[in-house]
């Protein structure tokens, strides 16, 4: 098998609250960019979306621009930038650091497909 997608075509664009994430869809690979704005956060703008208290999805992340800070539900806590590769597992917030929107690329299975999806 051999798939190639551009993200100048995506599959689809999502908006949110303070940002908004094109992604292509592939047989076996979600691939997205997210564009988060200064002020976005999880759970003030994609929890009301979600239905959830914080975002349930796993994140295979790499970050292209800005800061951001990534808070774990048992209480871990860690800060990404430009250049750093992240995997985050479901049960965590995330919010924008500093006054320049961030940029980030997620590998995943399905994630794409789901994140500020409203849960039916």
């Amino acid at each position: 098998m051999l798939e190639v997608k551009t993200l100048d075509k995506p599959d689809e664009r999502r908006d949110f609250p303070h940002g908004h994430m094109e992604a292509v869809h592939m047989s076996d690979l979600d691939f997205a960019v997210a564009t988060f704005e200064p002020g976005w956060r999880w759970t003030q703008d994609v929890a009301p979306i979600a239905g959830t208290d914080t975002c349930q999805m796993h994140h295979n992340g790499y970050v292209l621009r800005g800061r951001m800070r990534i808070r774990m539900d048992d209480g871990g806590e860690s800060e990404v930038g430009p250049g750093d590769v992240f995997v985050v597992s479901p049960g965590h917030d995330a919010w924008v650091l500093g006054d320049e929107p961030v940029v980030v690329c997620d590998f995943q299975g399905q994630t794409a497909r789901e994140f500020a999806k409203k849960n039916d």
